[in-house]
Parts: C-alpha cells; structure tokens; sequence
C-alpha cells in the first residue's frame, strides 16, 4: 500500500492503557501475559522503557528500549471484532475495548500504510519514534478467540506499531501530535508482511 497522507500529518491519542502480568492459557498451556491492558485516566509518566506503571511477560519480543510502547489505530478495533465473529467466536459478542490487542496508545488519525520505520510521533513534551510492526503470536489468537488471528493481522497490515522513547515526559488521553518524516523508505504495513508472511504460511 502507498502512504495516503503526506509528511506533516497529524493525529490524537485516544486513550492510555495499561497492564500486569497475568495468567493465560495457551493451545493447552499455562502462559503468563501482559497483552489485555486497561485505559487509565489522568496524565502518566513515559520513560525510555515505556509507561509508568505497565509490564510486559516475555522482554524478548515485547519491551525494551525499541519497543517502549505499543500503539494502535483505534479504527481497527470495529474491524477486530467483526472478524471474531467472522471467524466462529460467537462467544466474543461485547465490543473490544481499547487496549484488547495489548495496545498502550490508542490513536486516530494515523494508519500503518501512512507511517514508516523512523517517522516520529511529537506530542509536544513528548517524542516517540516508529521502530517497527507489532508482529502477532499465538497470544494474540488465544486472545482474538480464533486461530486465524495471527494470519488476519498480516494479510491486513492491521497490527498497530511499536515505539522508542526519544523524548520523555508525561502523556494524556486527548492529546494531538505530529508526525515528522524519518527516512521514509518502508513503511509499517511493508515492514510486517516482510518479516512475518513466511513464518504464516
């Protein structure tokens, strides 16, 4: 897909969530996960590792300096949902609520075919640098409620992208920001299908 807003392009956060490590059950197994996450209120501190306050299970492939916070466009959680049911998950019938994907950021305004590895987020007091897709795992089925999640997730570029921490500071739900272009040589959704496709096949 090729971008369809130029650089300069500005967006909203939403909401801010949050999460502990807790127990999930996994093809059978006992896991523990951080991926279901709560909205909070009020403002709350962002450091080089992410938000004050959340944890992640596994720091191998969540975490750490480049994948600090994990942001979503919050237009695709309509489209989530109707793909549970799609997909036989009857049970699933409330609406998903933001941070179900594990997203700390929920956004409007930006979608991954418009951002590239390197662009930056800048809220002011606040700069957060694209570093990659969120690439999905068999957590996110177990959570999705159907087997297909993962594959849905790159077939439709809808998986939200990770962040560094360029600049601390504090973020609130209802702030705007702007993007500023990086090199702009890949963008998020091409990012995804290159590295994930041939582990889904």
């Amino acid at each position: 897909m090729q971008p369809t807003s130029p650089p300069g392009f500005s967006g909203t956060l939403l909401t801010i969530q949050i999460g502990q490590v807790r127990p999930l059950r996994v093809g059978g197994r006992n896991m523990v996960s951080a991926i279901g996450k709560t909205t909070v209120s009020g403002p709350i501190d962002v450091g080089i590792l992410g938000l004050a306050g959340d944890e992640q299970a596994d720091l191998s492939v969540h975490g750490g300096l480049s994948k600090a916070v994990y942001a979503l466009p919050s237009e695709h959680l309509t489209w989530w949902q109707a793909q549970r049911q799609t997909r036989g998950a009857t049970m699933f019938e409330e609406a998903l609520a933001p941070g179900h994907l594990g997203e700390n950021l929920s956004l409007h305004g930006v979608l991954e075919q418009d951002l590239f590895v390197g662009d930056r987020l800048d809220f002011g007091g606040v700069v957060l640098r694209v570093t990659q897709p969120r690439e999905p795992c068999g957590k996110f089925n177990a959570v999705m409620g159907y087997a297909q999640a993962a594959k849905d997730m790159v077939q439709s570029g809808r998986c939200g992208f990770y962040l560094a921490v360029d600049q601390a500071g504090r973020l609130q739900a209802g702030a705007a920001f702007q993007i500023i272009s990086g090199p702009r040589s890949v963008n998020v959704v091409q990012a995804l299908q290159h590295k994930a496709w041939k582990h889904l096949r």
